[in-house]
């Protein structure tokens, strides 16, 4: 189903000259360095390229990718209940950076959301391209969310975050609903970890992965998630 409301992109500059070409290229570094500005992430990320270090600036393409089916995500029977009793409130891209904050907590590991990040992520929001998930308690605090970039019919997770038991969960379950309901064909997360590989993502060759995220890109739309809280 298509989304009216998407029909707004930016031309898309060319950084070929800066970025090895993934299709091409062996290693799975393929940028050093650069900056985290609108333009070179709106490049990188309909490539297949991701930013995932600071100082120095790394940029990836990893082989395998893992992603998502966005009719295939595995939560728990707690958390189905959690949602049918209805104890929060979800909102989109109302606390895009206090998501990303939340998402860069961490006691016992260090984050690849640095300042940087969050400043280059932050203006790359504001462009229209990156995408926060709220799920609010009954006392209206922050207990869980989502953030990641939407481009066309493809949508890159970056992170979750869970302060209160399953919020994260409960974000994602909703984000894919809005993303199903909008048409997407494609979700990234990019390396499998035990939470995604739990939750259902599976990996696919780099190449394959580029075919698919080719022609979710081929019209570079912003998307622009419900106004309404959930």
């Amino acid at each position: 189903m298509e989304n009216p409301r998407q029909n707004q992109y930016s031309p898309i500059r060319d950084f070929s000259d800066f970025f090895a070409d993934p299709r091409h290229s062996a290693e799975e570094v393929v940028g050093i360095g650069g900056d985290l500005k609108p333009d070179r992430l709106l490049y990188a990320y309909t490539r297949g390229i991701f930013p995932w270090a600071d100082k120095p600036l790394l940029w990836f393409s990893l082989d395998p990718r893992a992603i998502f089916d966005l009719n295939v995500l595995h939560i728990s029977s707690r958390v189905h209940r959690r949602i049918r009793q209805k104890k929060f409130t979800v909102t989109f891209n109302r606390a895009f950076e206090q998501v990303m904050r939340c998402c860069a907590f961490r006691t016992e590991e260090q984050t690849w959301i640095t300042e940087n990040f969050l400043r280059g992520f932050t203006n790359f929001h504001k462009e229209g391209y990156a995408h926060s998930i709220e799920v609010w308690d009954e006392n209206g605090r922050l207990g869980g969310g989502v953030y990641g970039v939407a481009i066309g019919k493809f949508f890159a997770g970056e992170s979750m975050f869970s302060f209160l038991p399953d919020f994260g969960k409960i974000g994602l379950y909703f984000l894919f609903e809005a993303l199903k309901k909008d048409g997407f064909t494609l979700f990234d997360t990019q390396q499998m970890n035990p939470v995604t590989l739990n939750l259902g993502a599976y990996e696919i060759p780099k190449d394959k992965f580029l075919d698919r995220l080719s022609l979710a890109v081929a019209v570079p739309n912003k998307w622009v998630p419900p106004a309404d809280e959930i």
